[in-house]
C-alpha cells in the first residue's frame, strides 16, 4: 500500500517516524500522478480541447471535495496554494495590504492609528511568525506551560485595540500539543478579531470542521497528509476572502486587463495566479480518498485499503484511534529507556513524541538511529522559540501516521537502548 516502506536502510527495515516533516504517499496517489502525467497532462480554465476540459473538471472537482472534507460553506473559499507556508503568507501578505491603508474589513470596519499586533501562540513554526514580521506587525505572544499547554488566562489579556488577528497553530509540530482553536477562536471573536489556525500538523490526524470551530482562515499541506509535495490549501471565509486584495498578479487572477487598470477575477481564482499544480491538486483528492476510506483492525497497526468487518472505525475516526492508542502505546514503552526526557507532556497530544537521550545532542542521536534503519527529525524543527522556552539546542521527534504500527515503536525503543551506551 505504501511502496516506500519496503525499503531496506543500512540493511534494515525502514521504521519511518518523521511523519511531520512529510507522510509517505499509498500506491493510489502514485498512480493518479502517473495517469494524469500519461494521460490527461494539460493546463487548465484556459483551452477548449478535450484534455483541457477534462483536467479542468477532475481539478475543479477536488475542490469541492477538499470544501467537504474541512466542512466549508462553499467552494469560493477553498484555495489552493502550494503548502501551509504559501497559505499563512497569502493571507498576511493581502491583509498587510489592508492594514497598511489603516483598515480591516472583519464584521465591520475598524480604523487603527498604531502599528498592528498579531497574537501568537509561543509554540509556532516560524512560518507562523514570518510572515506577519514582514507584513509590519508586532507580534503578541500567548505563553505556554512546562508541559505545552497554552495559557488561556494569559491570551485573554493580550488584546488591545491595536489587534488585528490571532494566528494559532492547531496541532504543535514539536510538542504535539492539540489547542483548544474553537476556544481561542471564540475568545477572539468576542473582540472582534479574525483568527487563523495553521493546520498543517491537525488534518492528517483528526477530522477538521472549519464552521465549528469558527475560524477565519485555515490552512494545511497537502504533502502531510499522504499527498504529493507542492499542493496545499486556504480555506477563507467568503465575506473576508472578498474584501482581500490579490496576492499574485497574472493569468487566472483577472477579469481584464489593460495597460491603465485590471480588474479582478472573483473568487477562488483571483488568488490563484498562474499555472497550478494541476496533478498535485489530483493527487490530494486521491489522497483523500485514501483517508476517508482508511481502515485498521483492532489488531494495531494492520492496515486495510478498504473498510472490512473486523475494522472497529473507518476513515479519519480509524486513524485518530489508531494513533492515539499507539501514542499511549510509545509513551509508556519509550518511558522505560533511560535517560529520556520527553518535551511536551500536554494531555492532549497527536501525532508526536519529542524527546531528548540524556546529555547527547539530538543530532548524534538521529545519525546513529538512521544506521539502524530508523528515520526520525532532529533539531528546532522550525520553532526556535520553543528551544529558547526549554533551554535546549533541539530534540529529537518521532511522528506518526496512519501506518506506524507497534512494531516501529518497538523498533525505535530497541535502537535507543542500543545507542544509549556510545553516547555517554
Amino acid at each position: 500500500m505504501f511502496p516506500i516502506l519496503d525499503t531496506q536502510i543500512y540493511g534494515h527495515r525502514l521504521v519511518y517516524l518523521d511523519n511531520a516533516a512529510t507522510t509517505q504517499k499509498p500506491q493510489q496517489v502514485i498512480d493518479t500522478l502517473t495517469d494524469y502525467y500519461r494521460t490527461l497532462n494539460s493546463n487548465i480554465h484556459r483551452g477548449a480541447h478535450r484534455l483541457a476540459a477534462e483536467a479542468t473538471e477532475r481539478y475543479e472537482a477536488v475542490r469541492r471535495q477538499v470544501q467537504s472534507f474541512i466542512n466549508a460553506r462553499s467552494h469560493r473559499e477553498i484555495v489552493f496554494t502550494r503548502g501551509t507556508t504559501e497559505s499563512i503568507n497569502l493571507v498576511a501578505s493581502s491583509l498587510g495590504k489592508l492594514w497598511n491603508d489603516q483598515q480591516l474589513t472583519h464584521s465591520h470596519i475598524h480604523t487603527f492609528t498604531h502599528s498592528p499586533e498579531v497574537i501568537v501562540s509561543g509554540m509556532e513554526h516560524h512560518s507562523n511568525i514570518v510572515p506577519w514580521q514582514l507584513a509590519g506587525a508586532t507580534l503578541r505572544v500567548i505563553p505556554f506551560s512546562d508541559e505545552g499547554v497554552l495559557d488561556l488566562d494569559a491570551y485573554r489579556a493580550l488584546f488591545n485595540g491595536n489587534t488585528r488577528l490571532v494566528a494559532c497553530t492547531h496541532v504543535s509540530n514539536t510538542l504535539g500539543t492539540v489547542n483548544p482553536v474553537e476556544e481561542i477562536t471564540r475568545i477572539a471573536h468576542e473582540h472582534g478579531v479574525p483568527v487563523l489556525i495553521d493546520g498543517a500538523q491537525a488534518v492528517a490526524h483528526m477530522a477538521v470542521d472549519v464552521q465549528a470551530i469558527g475560524c477565519d482562515f485555515y490552512c494545511f499541506s497537502g504533502h502531510k497528509m499522504y499527498a504529493p509535495m507542492g499542493v496545499g490549501v486556504m480555506y477563507g471565509r467568503e465575506e473576508i476572502l472578498d474584501t482581500l486584495p490579490p496576492y499574485q498578479g497574472g493569468g487566472e487572477m483577472i477579469k481584464d486587463v489593460t495597460f491603465e487598470r485590471t480588474t479582478y477575477n472573483e473568487l477562488p481564482f483571483r488568488f490563484e495566479a498562474g499555472t497550478p499544480s494541476v496533478g498535485d491538486v489530483l493527487g490530494l483528492g486521491s489522497a483523500i480518498d485514501f483517508m476517508l476510506n482508511y481502515s485498521c483492525s483492532p489488531k494495531l497497526g494492520e492496515l486495510s485499503a478498504q473498510p472490512t468487518e473486523e475494522c472497529v472505525k473507518t476513515g479519519l475516526p480509524a486513524i485518530q484511534a489508531h494513533e492515539e492508542s499507539l501514542m499511549r502505546y510509545a509513551l509508556e514503552k519509550l518511558s522505560t529507556v533511560p535517560g529520556i526526557r520527553f518535551i511536551g507532556t500536554a494531555p492532549r497530544k497527536a501525532g508526536v513524541i519529542s524527546f531528548l537521550l540524556g546529555d547527547a545532542h539530538p543530532y548524534d542521536v538521529g545519525t546513529l538511529l538512521d544506521k539502524l534503519g530508523i528515520a526520525v527529525r532532529t533539531g528546532h524543527h522550525c520553532t526556535q522559540p520553543i528551544m529558547d522556552r526549554y533551554g535546549i539546542p533541539g530534540t529529537v521527534r518521532a511522528s506518526f501516521a496512519c501506518y506506524t504500527t507497534q512494531a516501529d515503536i518497538d523498533a525505535l525503543h530497541d535502537a535507543l537502548l542500543r545507542i544509549a551506551p556510545m553516547l555517554q
